[in-house]
Parts: structure tokens; C-alpha cells; sequence
């Protein structure tokens, strides 16, 4: 009984279910493995070769900006020992008003030449605690709006007695009109004897002067550097303005409580290493950020566990391939052939369903398609013809804006001349023609309105033309009440005019006739225009190009309209001579 459940376990009707079977054991369990393990080698290596070389760089801006801070210092401790400085600060009474002012240029003159030696340094100023203040430049200003005793990094330095406080970037505030990014450097001064307080020193350090030191280590295509002091203040960052209006947020409480070196953050793709270093000067933690994506991989065991897996899963492929193919391909051939046959145009070949698995069912679906695909082409030919058909009837709708204007041109020409009676007639005409070129959205019209409809632009164009054209109108009164469709005429009389008579000596004569024969209905456009050669007749639609002036509706679509309404037997022909004139028969048939 076991041994038959067996059996009936290996037994599927469904190929889904071999390939799946077999496949999922065999595939999945050895992708896993060796994803798993290649994961989890590559992810432990990229960890700790960035963590170390991003720590090791981290470092090197920590040991630079320690230097650059330290010299900074030395500096500041220059200026703290320089005797005329606290002379002036303590307000010796022998040295007079003069000589008061004769040391402060001096004590001014030597900031300026430390200034000029150090690109770097921003500003240098001394501030006593008596109100007394030292420029590095006479010419100096400080800012009204702003008191030193009240600014942070005056205050900070009063409370250090004497250590060196080092302030966040921030817009120099203190000079007039000086609006710079600086990183300041305070310091109290007090006096040799008795360590009474002088005042304070304010040492603005350049913003660019970090920038530099931070743009010089690259952490791939997107990572980077910043800088926060032991308050969590960010001292300066490559965003700073995006971070000053909060378009950019970093992890600074993070940081500032992370108890290792660094840590990880959980953002999906754009997952961020965060690496800390802390300089041994300013306390300030110096973090480099690296996106995991782009950390380096320990390439080499992740080729290596790679390479094996790939192969065993490749032998494995192999062999259950050439078994399965053994029991799937001949349906397969079968439905290959059939296929073939459609391709060849055969859309009535239908498949003989021989299995109810999946090959089964996908012979099912390609009978249907092979009649929905049949049913769909017919549907499509006549879709094409209704959606060629619209798009006659949307260039039928056309307004020709050049023959609007040269027509409104030659009212106001005729109104200046005082012409009332030829202003009256051709805006009459003009509406007519407008008006019966609408005709409230109908397709078909009588052979009565299209007669009007020529007869009003003709009146247009014979004004405009003033003798240069003549036209006479001879339909039969007994076809005026059969149905044509709308706007046939006008670009057969736009072409002999425009093609025919305007280039021609003397005066052009445009005859229109209109007739029913045994056949069906039969007009004309007759020109005594310069005419064609039977080859430019034979051409005349494949050379066709509407004019500027002219409608956008060429011979070609007044006959393709018509083939498409009445069918074939319908449409234009062309009789002409060169020299002599043209004549368009237009054959319709009879609508009552």
C-alpha cells in the first residue's frame, strides 16, 4: 500500500507539478546553500573592511584637524604673551591719549601681519572687559546690532579661564557687512601679575579651511564626511545649507550614543555605515558615512562559493532537462508545427487536445486564439476604414486660416475705399460659406447646398480677384435635391484656381456643371487654365501637395471620400490639355 502511494506521488498529470517537484528539491535547496553562505561571507567582509578603512580615514582628518587646531592655538598663545596687548588692556595712565592710540596701531599693525601670513585665519579681534576693542585693521567696523560680552563664545571663554574654546560654524556676526561661514577660536586674557581679566581674544578660523581637509578623502561615489562638536552641534557637514533648512537630517543623537565605532543603519537600498572617530583636541567626532551598496565585497570567496554552486546546479539542470524533455517535447513539436502554420496566415487550424496538463490546456488557448485573432483582423479592417473615415471628416472640417485672412483683408481694403455695396456681398458670402461648411455637423448635404457653398466662395474669390477670374454655374434643377457629401467642390475649384488660372495671362473662367446620367450623377469643374501633360495627369495625386492658401483637402481625399461612402465605380477623373484648361468629372451616385 506504501509502495502505491508512492508511485502515485511521482505520477503527475501536471508537467507544473513534475517541473516543480523535481526542480524545487533539487534547485531551491542548493541556491539557498550556496546564497546563504555567499551572503553571509560577503556581508561580514564588506562590514569589516570598511569599518577599518573608513576608521583608518576617519584618522587622518581627525590627526589634520588636530594639527590645523593646534597651531591655531600656538597662535593664540602668541598673541596672549604680547606685552603691548595687555599694556593697552590694563589702561596705563602714563601713556597718555596719544600714546594710547600710537600702541593700539601698533598692536593692530602686528594682528594684520599674522592675518597676511595665514590665508586660513579669517579675522583676528581682542575685546577687553573694559569696552576697549583691537582690530587687526583700523579700518574695522563692528556690527551696532550685536554685543560681544553677550555672544557664546565670550562667555565660554570668561568660564574656561584661559583654555581655548572652540566654537560650531556659524555666520560671522561681529564685523559689519562681513556675513562669512567661520569656525571661531576664543581665549581669555588676563595679566601676568594678579590674573586679573584683560578681555577676550576671537580668532575666526575660514569654513573652507575644514571643507578642504574633508574633501580630500573620498568614501566612494556618494558617501562622506562631517563634523559634530561634543554638544552634538554639527560643526560642518558638505550639505551645510540643506541641513540648516532641515532639507537634509543626519543621525547626530545616534552618534552621539553610539558606544562602539560605528553602526549600521536599516534604510533598504540606501543603508548607511556610520563610522566615529573622536578628536583627542577638540573633542569633536569626526563621522564618515558609506553607502552599503557600495562598500567593497570580499570578492574573491564569493566567486569561489559562486563557481561551485553554479556547476553542481548546471549538472543538475542538465540531466533533469534531457528527462523532461523526453516526455514533454512531442506535444510541444505539435503545437511548434501548428504556430508555423499561422504565421503562414492558416487562422482555421485547430489543435487536437490529447492531455488535460498544462500542454493540454495551452493547446485549448491557442484554438481560441487562432479564432479570436481571425475575428479581431476583420473587426480591425473595419475599424481601419471607420477611423480612415473619421480622419477625412476631421480634415473635411478644416478652416483654411490664409484664405480667412487675405479674404477679411480685402473687406477692410473695400471698407476703406468706401465700398459698401462689395463689403455687404463678400461678408455675406463669407458667412454663407462658413455657415453651409457646418451645416450643423451633417455628413451628407444636398447637391442644392453644395452648389451655394461653391457659389459663395467663387463670389469670394472673383472679388478678391476683382477681373482676373469669371465663373458660370449649370446644374441641372432635377439632381439639386439629390444628397453628396459635403465640401467635394470647393478643392477642386481651390486647385484650378491656385494650379490653373492665377498664373495664367487674361481672365479665368470657371464653369461648374452638374447633370444625372444613366449611371449616377454627373459634375464638372471646367477651367480654361494653363492645363496638364498626360504625365502630370497620371501623377497628379502622388505630386500633390496643398498649398499655403489652399484648404488642406487635396483631390486625392475628395476621391478617397467618395470611393469610401459610394465604393469604387465612384470618384473623380481628369480630362486635360495643356494650354487649353482642365475638366474634373466628379461621378456620384443617386440619393434621393
Amino acid at each position: 500500500m506504501e509502495k502505491k502511494q508512492m508511485l502515485l506521488f511521482f505520477r503527475f498529470k501536471s508537467i507544473q507539478s513534475s517541473i516543480a517537484v523535481a526542480f524545487s528539491c533539487l534547485i531551491v535547496v542548493t541556491i539557498m546553500v550556496t546564497a546563504w553562505t555567499s551572503y553571509t561571507l560577503s556581508t561580514e567582509s564588506v562590514k569589516k573592511n570598511s569599518r577599518d578603512y573608513t576608521y583608518q580615514l576617519m584618522g587622518q582628518v581627525s590627526s589634520n584637524i588636530d594639527s590645523y587646531i593646534t597651531y591655531m592655538d600656538n597662535i593664540s598663545s602668541m598673541v596672549l604673551s604680547n606685552y603691548d596687548i595687555k599694556e593697552y588692556l590694563l589702561k596705563r595712565v602714563y601713556l597718555g591719549a596719544s600714546g594710547k592710540e600710537d600702541l593700539k596701531q601698533k598692536i593692530s599693525l602686528q594682528l594684520n601681519t599674522v592675518l597676511n601670513t595665514r590665508k586660513d585665519i579669517s579675522s583676528i579681534l581682542i575685546f577687553g572687559t573694559n569696552g576697549e576693542f583691537i582690530p587687526y585693521n583700523e579700518n574695522i567696523k563692528l556690527n551696532p546690532q550685536v554685543k560681544p560680552a553677550e555672544q557664546s563664545w565670550y562667555k565660554e571663554a570668561i568660564e574656561a579661564k584661559g583654555k581655548v574654546i572652540i566654537s560650531s560654524s556659524h555666520e560671522q556676526n561681529m564685523i559689519l557687512n562681513d556675513n562669512n561661514n567661520v569656525i571661531s577660536l576664543s581665549r581669555e586674557l588676563s595679566s601676568t601679575v594678579g590674573g586679573e581679566k584683560l578681555g577676550v581674544l576671537l580668532v575666526d578660523l575660514n569654513y573652507s579651511v575644514i571643507n578642504d581637509i574633508c574633501n580630500k578623502f573620498k568614501l566612494g561615489n556618494r558617501g562622506y564626511v562631517f563634523i559634530v562638536d561634543a554638544a552634538g552641534n554639527i560643526v560642518y557637514h558638505p550639505e551645510q545649507q540643506m541641513i540648516n533648512t532641515n532639507k537634509k537630517v543626519e543621525l547626530v543623537s545616534q552618534v552621539m550614543q553610539a558606544s562602539g565605532n560605528s553602526f549600521l543603519t536599516s534604510e533598504g537600498k540606501n543603508s548607511r555605515m556610520y563610522t566615529i572617530k573622536t578628536s583627542q583636541s577638540t573633542g569633536w567626532k569626526i563621522i564618515g558615512v558609506t553607502y552599503v551598496d557600495e562598500l567593497v565585497s570580499n570578492n574573491r570567496e564569493l566567486q569561489t562559493y559562486t563557481l561551485l554552486g553554479g556547476i553542481a546546479l548546471l549538472i543538475i539542470t542538465v540531466l533533469l532537462s534531457i528527462i523532461l524533455s523526453l516526455r514533454i517535447s512531442r506535444p510541444i513539436k505539435h503545437l511548434e508545427s501548428s504556430m508555423k502554420e499561422v504565421e503562414r496566415g492558416n487562422f482555421d487550424i485547430q489543435i487536437e487536445i490529447q492531455s488535460p496538463n498544462e500542454i493540454g490546456l495551452l493547446s485549448t488557448r491557442f484554438n481560441h486564439m487562432t479564432t479570436e485573432i481571425k475575428e479581431l483582423m476583420q473587426q480591425n479592417v473595419k475599424e481601419q476604414e471607420l477611423k480612415r473615415k473619421s480622419e477625412l471628416q476631421a480634415l473635411q472640417a478644416q478652416i483654411n486660416p490664409h484664405f480667412l485672412y487675405n479674404t477679411l483683408d480685402s473687406i477692410i481694403w473695400m471698407a476703406e475705399c468706401d465700398k459698401s455695396k462689395e463689403v455687404v456681398l463678400m461678408t455675406a458670402s463669407l458667412a454663407k460659406l462658413f455657415r453651409l461648411s457646418i451645416s450643423k455637423g451633417q455628413e451628407f448635404i444636398s447637391i442644392f447646398s453644395e452648389i451655394e457653398h461653391i457659389k459663395h466662395y467663387l463670389t469670394i474669390q472673383k472679388m478678391r480677384y476683382k477681373s482676373k477670374i469669371d465663373f458660370e454655374i449649370q446644374v441641372d434643377k432635377s439632381i439639386l435635391a439629390n444628397k453628396v457629401i459635403k465640401i467635394i467642390l470647393q478643392p477642386l475649384v481651390e486647385n484650378a484656381i491656385y494650379h490653373g488660372i492665377r498664373n495664367k495671362e487674361g481672365i479665368g473662367h470657371i464653369q461648374i456643371t452638374g447633370v444625372r446620367k444613366e449611371t449616377g450623377i454627373l459634375l464638372q469643374v471646367i477651367d480654361n487654365g494653363k492645363g496638364m501633360s498626360l504625365e502630370e495627369m497620371n501623377g497628379i495625386y502622388e505630386k500633390e501637395r496643398p498649398s499655403v492658401q489652399s484648404s488642406g483637402i487635396g483631390l486625392q481625399n475628395v476621391d478617397q471620400r467618395i470611393k469610401l461612402h459610394f465604393g469604387t465605380p465612384y470618384g473623380l477623373s481628369f480630362e486635360s490639355e495643356l494650354g487649353k484648361g482642365t475638366t474634373v468629372h466628379i461621378w456620384l451616385p443617386v440619393i434621393e
